[in-house]
């Protein structure tokens, strides 16, 4: 008997589908199977979120800001009612009750500018590395040290040991109307004053009274306040840090927004003693040790002391992170809270003027600022993909009086931070970096980079006199170090670790952003591996053909023999 035509056709679907189901399947375990460890060398999908991360889901909302409440009412204390004149006025009332704040705060980097990486043995910080912004603080002191945890830092006979410059207010202002003015050493405005001369506009100085009595813990807007302007403006430096973190929406940074985590970032980046964790210079590129969510040992800002070594469900995924930071796939783009952020700075073409002889300044469509007498060319981006290299926990940081001449590539550019790692590196997980591109002074006799004097009241510093013959000696002569008395530029470039801005999971990079042969792959410049739907084998590739072959014709031979044994059925 044979089968109606309605089954026959309904028999032959399923069998086309089955047979196809098989193929695929084929596909699949070739393509995973065609390196030991392909998993942990590819970037993770976006995955729901299991034990730890749920908890931090529903840790409580705290105030605005993302600073927690304070337990005492600082408005009722006798010592803080009074009308105070200065920011070290302040900070003598604060230590009458807080009398080792400023012992510890004088150990931090915040005060001293001075780290030592012990990886690399060398002494680090501010005063010593140098960056390709507005190159080093030293002879500029006046300006740059308005983001300094102090008052009074003017020059190299500062005193540290001063405890009453030390500014608690900076960090501890829950107001936001605490500013430091821009180029009085790290002090607030006194009396009004015009920002600039002749302009008829008046800036007002703070309340510091009304300030010091509503002191409380740190917010956002403390910490950006200098780390969100840093090089000189909102969004210039790091490129994961500016005043959209203040209160972003949950797709800017679904930690710190109000709707989101609403987390400070001391939350992060804990305190003990004044000392806080994390650090460009030695960033964790691997936590082994897993959640650590009362923050005790102090010493990580990392995504796994809350989020634990294994937070997805799908364990290939897991296996992802050992290779691969879990900022890779969950910060897919950075500058993304409307504000662009500084890609380039050519010094070399610094000091035009206009036809009347004036200080040339242009500005863009945007209103950026894209070329400046006192600075050069600049250029910025928005929505920027990061740039993806391996990262072992070591970074080579210049200094400012270090010989570069053995340290340039090929193309004779030099990384004033190269990262280490590789892919035969254990320790090493793939990040994600924004590159800024700088061309600088640097003299090419002593092959060092300089120190260039831009700021201050006299007739050597480069934004009066646009004379980089004087800038650089004076700066030189400042610094106590050995100048040629030539100068010349020199392209560098400088790796900023991108940490925040970490979007929703559901907007996370998928498996086909970086498993991909479309030059678009977002791990095209990583080249030491073997990236399955990416990369080719001859011998592999014939090995996958052959098993998907072999899939197809035993499927097809059982599908004969499935249908010649249920003809036989029939006619029996």
């Amino acid at each position: 008997m044979r089968m109606s035509t309605r089954k026959r056709k309904s028999f032959l679907r399923s069998w086309l589908f089955g047979t196809l189901m098989l193929i695929m399947g084929a596909v699949a375990e070739t393509t995973a199977a065609s390196t030991p460890d392909a998993a942990s060398k590819a970037p993770v999908a976006a995955e729901e979120e299991t034990g730890s991360a749920r908890m931090i889901a529903s840790l409580p909302v705290v105030a605005s800001g993302g600073k927690a409440s304070s337990t005492a009412d600082h408005g009722k204390f006798k010592e803080l009612q009074r009308a105070f004149k200065s920011g070290p006025e302040v900070t003598q009332a604060c230590l009458t009750c807080h009398n080792e704040a400023a012992h510890q705060v004088m150990q931090s980097v915040h005060w001293t500018w001075e780290t030592v990486n012990p990886l690399i043995d060398k002494k680090l910080g501010k005063r010593h590395a140098a960056n390709n912004f507005c190159g080093s603080p030293l002879s500029n002191e006046p300006r740059c040290t308005s983001c300094h945890a102090g008052y009074g830092w003017q020059d190299k006979n500062y005193d540290f040991t001063n405890q009453n410059n030390v500014d608690c207010l900076a960090c501890h202002d829950t107001t936001a109307t605490y500013k430091k003015f821009p180029t009085d050493a790290g002090h607030p405005l006194y009396e009004p004053r015009e920002r600039v001369k002749g302009s008829g506009k008046f800036e007002q100085p703070p309340d510091l009274t009304r300030i010091a009595q509503a002191v409380g813990k740190s917010g956002r807007h403390n910490c950006g306040a200098c780390h969100f302007n840093g090089g000189g403006g909102d969004a210039v430096k790091h490129g994961d840090l500016d005043s959209s973190l203040i209160a972003p929406s949950p797709g800017v940074d679904v930690h710190m927004s109000p709707q989101g985590g609403n987390l400070s970032c001391a939350d992060c980046h804990t305190f003990n003693a004044h000392q806080p964790s994390g650090s460009r210079y030695a960033a964790m590129a691997r936590d082994t040790r897993g959640r650590d969510m009362k923050h005790e040992d102090h010493i990580r800002a990392t995504c796994e002391s809350c989020h634990d070594l294994q937070p997805h469900k799908n364990e290939r995924l897991n296996r992802h992170g050992k290779r691969i930071a879990c900022q890779t796939c969950h910060i897919p783009e950075f500058a993304r809270g409307g504000i662009a952020t500084k890609t380039l700075w050519d010094w070399s073409t610094a000091g035009k003027r206009d036809a009347e002889g004036k200080p040339l300044f242009i500005k863009d469509d945007h209103d950026r600022l894209i070329y400046s007498a006192e600075k050069g060319d600049f250029s910025y981006g928005e929505n920027l993909r990061p740039t993806y290299k391996w990262y072992n926990g070591v970074v080579r940081q210049i200094v400012i009086d270090e010989k570069i001449g053995d340290k340039l590539d090929d193309r004779n550019i030099l990384e004033l931070n190269r990262v280490e790692g590789s892919a035969r590196d254990p320790n090493a997980r793939i990040w994600p970096f924004k590159v800024m591109v700088g061309k600088q002074p640097y003299d090419p006799v002593n092959q060092t980079l300089v120190v260039n004097h831009v700021y201050g009241n006299d007739d050597t510093a480069f934004w009066g006199n646009y004379d980089y013959a004087k800038s650089i000696q004076a700066g030189m002569d400042y610094a106590g170090l050995p100048y040629s008395g030539k100068y010349d530029f020199i392209e560098t470039r400088m790796n900023w670790f991108i940490t925040h801005m970490v979007t929703p999971k559901e907007q996370a990079l998928q498996c086909q952003d970086c498993h991909t042969r479309s030059a678009e792959g977002r791990l095209s410049e990583i080249t030491d591996i073997y990236l399955p739907g990416r990369d080719r084998n001859h011998w592999l590739d014939l090995l996958g053909g052959a098993a998907v072959l072999a899939v197809i014709a035993a499927s097809l031979l059982h599908g004969v023999v499935r249908i010649l044994s249920r003809r036989r059925e029939h006619d029996a």
